[in-house]
Order: C-alpha cells, then sequence, then structure tokens
C-alpha cells in the first residue's frame, strides 16, 4: 500500500485537484438548459472538442464555453435562475431586474462610461448616483442584435440604436460585432509561443465596431464613449487574477470603485497586479492604459484552469481618453482604465452576492467622432486546461510570472 501511494503522489501533484465545482453542469448541460430559454448558435473549430455558445437575442453574447466538447467543462459563468425568469415587461420587474438582467455569459458587449457626468447608466442631475437611479440601457441588456451572416465558425451581428447620456447628448449609432473561434494555430501566432502539448484549448475572438450616425460629431464636451467588453467567470476560493504591468508613469491600479481593498486581496509587484476572485468580498480595480499590457488572466488551481482576456493598446494608449464608470461626477471623465477586474459578493452586510462570479473587462478608448467616422475594439478570450507543469510556460510567457509565484501570494502562512 506504501508503495502504491509513493508512486501514486507524483501523479497526484500535477492533477488539477478535484473541487466540488466539477459537479457542476456540463457544457452539454448549459447548451440544453440555454437552447430551452433563448436561440443559441454555436460554433467549433472541427476534430477537436473547442466550442462556443453564443446567444443573439443577449446582445450577440458569448454565454460559454468548453475545450472538452459536450461532456466537457462549461467556463462562462451563467445565472440559471435569472435565465429560466426571462424577460418581463418593465412594469412586472422586480428586484434587480428593475436594473438589470443579470444572465452572466463570459463575453457581453456593453458601451462606457456607467457614471460620471457623462454616465449612460445614470439619469440626467438631479438624479443621484445611487443604486435606486442605476440602470442598464435597454439596448446592452434585453434588446437582441440581427444575425447578418452566420456559420459554425464565424458570426456577424449588427444594430442601429439611440442612447442618450447623463448630459442629455442623445448617441445616434450602428454597431457591428463578430464572434469567431480560433484554432490552436492562430491562437500560437497571436500569442508568439507554441501551446505545451497536453494542454486543452477554446479561444474566440471579438471584433466590435460603433460608429456614429448621428448628424452632429461626438465630442469631449458632450460626451465620448468607449466599447466596454465584460466576462463572467466562476469564482473559487484560490482563484487568482494576474495583471501584467509594463514600466510608466502614474499609478499601476486604481482602487476607487467600490471602496478600499486590502493586502489579504490585492497585491503589486513591478512585474504584475495580484487580485483575488473568490466571490466572497465585492472590490473592483482598473489599470491604466500607460501601464497594461493589455492582458489580464485568472488561474483557478482547483479547475487546472487558465483564462486569458487580451487586448491589443493603442501605440499611444498613455495619452489617449479613456472613460471612467466610477459613480461620481469626474473632475477629468476621460483618465479611466483600459483593464478592469471585479470580484463579486455581498453589496452590504447581509444582502446576497449577484452571483457570485468575477469577471475580467477590457475597453476601448473614447475617441471623438466626426459623423460616420467608427471606434473600433478586437478582444480575445483564450481557455487553457492542463496541469500546473502544463499550463506554467505559458504563465510566465504572457503574465511574466509563474504559477508558483502566483499562488504564493495570497497562501496563508
Amino acid at each position: 500500500m506504501k508503495t502504491t501511494l509513493r508512486l501514486l503522489l507524483p501523479i497526484l501533484a500535477l492533477a488539477p485537484t478535484i473541487h466540488a465545482s466539477d459537479t457542476a453542469p456540463t457544457f452539454g448541460d448549459d447548451l440544453a438548459f440555454l437552447k430551452k430559454n433563448t436561440g443559441i448558435l454555436v460554433l467549433e473549430v472541427p476534430g477537436t472538442g473547442a466550442r462556443v455558445a453564443v446567444a443573439p437575442a443577449w446582445q450577440g453574447r458569448v454565454m460559454t464555453s468548453t475545450s472538452g466538447g459536450d461532456s466537457g467543462a462549461s467556463l462562462g459563468w451563467i445565472h440559471r435562475k435569472n435565465i429560466a425568469k426571462g424577460i418581463k415587461p418593465e412594469a412586472e420587474r422586480k428586484g434587480d431586474a428593475k436594473h438589470i438582467h443579470i444572465f452572466g455569459g463570459e463575453e457581453r458587449f456593453w458601451l462606457g462610461p456607467e457614471g460620471g457626468q457623462y454616465a449612460l447608466f445614470f439619469p440626467p442631475a438631479p438624479a443621484t448616483y445611487e443604486f435606486k437611479n442605476w440602470k442598464t440601457p435597454a439596448l446592452l441588456d434585453t434588446e437582441p442584435f440581427d444575425v447578418v451572416s452566420a456559420d459554425s465558425r464565424k458570426i456577424k451581428f449588427s444594430k442601429d440604436a439611440e442612447i442618450p447620456n447623463r448630459a442629455g447628448t442623445k448617441l445616434k449609432m450602428h454597431i457591428d460585432r463578430t464572434v469567431e473561434i480560433l484554432p490552436a494555430k492562430s491562437v500560437e501566432k497571436i500569442l508568439g509561443t507554441k501551446i505545451p502539448e497536453g494542454v486543452s484549448l477554446v479561444a474566440y475572438r471579438t471584433k466590435n465596431s460603433v460608429t456614429n450616425k448621428s448628424a452632429e460629431a461626438w465630442t469631449k464636451d458632450k460626451g465620448l464613449i468607449s466599447i466596454w467588453l465584460l466576462g463572467m467567470f466562476k469564482h473559487g476560493p484560490n482563484v487568482t487574477v494576474v495583471a501584467p504591468l509594463k514600466p510608466g508613469a502614474g499609478p499601476a491600479v486604481n482602487t476607487d470603485y467600490f471602496g478600499a481593498v486590502g493586502k489579504d486581496r490585492l497585491v503589486t509587484t513591478d512585474k504584475a497586479v495580484f487580485f483575488k476572485a473568490d466571490g466572497d468580498y465585492r472590490s473592483k480595480i482598473g489599470i491604466p492604459p500607460g501601464r497594461t499590457t493589455g492582458i489580464a488572466a485568472g488561474y483557478d488551481p482547483d479547475r487546472g484552469i487558465l483564462t486569458v482576456v487580451r487586448t491589443v493598446p493603442p501605440a499611444k494608449a498613455s495619452s489617449m481618453p479613456y472613460v471612467r464608470s466610477q459613480w461620481m461626477d469626474h473632475k477629468d471623465p476621460y483618465a479611466g482604465d483600459l483593464i478592469n477586474v471585479y470580484n463579486d459578493g455581498p453589496s452590504a452586510p447581509g444582502k446576497a452576492a449577484l452571483g457570485p462570479f468575477y469577471e475580467l473587462e477590457t475597453s476601448s478608448p473614447a475617441k471623438p467622432l466626426a459623423p460616420g467616422k467608427k471606434l473600433n475594439h478586437t478582444q480575445e478570450t483564450m481557455h487553457f486546461r492542463g496541469t500546473p507543469a502544463q499550463l506554467d510556460p505559458l504563465a510566465q510567457k504572457l503574465l511574466g510570472v509563474s504559477l508558483k509565484e502566483i499562488q504564493s501570494v495570497f497562501a496563508k502562512p
């Protein structure tokens, strides 16, 4: 018996830890559930288990994905209870549904800013920045996007819309969105590195654009917008988000979203920002455009998953306008962040969490646009699944830190 155990220990050390989450629904289970409640289009890489489920009625949202086919792990976070309730007429909505339909999904299309004097989620003053006045615009919550074309590799969406901001400016626009699944060779070319043998992969890219269809130019003094992409993923007691840093002026991380974040949840080094994503404490951070490499990743050792969200910052990102979304008027409403990370948790003592879940988010700059001009934003989401030994080379290449370093940051003494 001792000999058998001695032989097994090295194998067990390499395998992903068995966690309660492994009893969660598979991709096939989630896909069947989603199809009962809305239309779903599925992208796949032939000959592999890579699949991506997309919901046109929910703004072309990527709901979940897998690298293991129908029996594989479902990697996006979805809120089954809320999805089953569906979208009701506004007069019949109760609780959080008055403000937002929390359906989940691992990449959704939004627009910023959320708060501030040019907010898209608050009515004009004298309405205060309180939750009772906060509401997700129907364009980003309940209105479907039109399917322009679709096959097993790529889906193209479009939407014509008008949305007012807090300053009273009406922004008339045309939206284009493409969701495309990426084969392993494309991912290796994007990242400039080989995917280690034994690592399973599902990855996709979304290309998003907003065209000014107003008769007038969009200007700073009337309110600019950004394309904002948010992904909801499964939290866990040992999930750590890593946002690599590059040298630059100014702070490496902003924490003025939902209050202070202690050193037991946020650690900044000269190489990266580490943020705890356990779903137990509502908190949010931002990485300014001049300090981010354009990457944020969540490492979940219990499920054996490294999730990487990537965008390419513009060459002069540090001097470009990025919207601030905090719930207040801003001295400089265009001194915002390019990367955001959110950890869900109770909003107040005795209150339930929205999920819980964690989010990885990226934003485009907020460019002034003349009529007919376009704002673009591209993002890639990649899930790598394997043992620590298999995933570590990817972490060192993409994040500049080892998995051992990541796991040691919040380890209890």
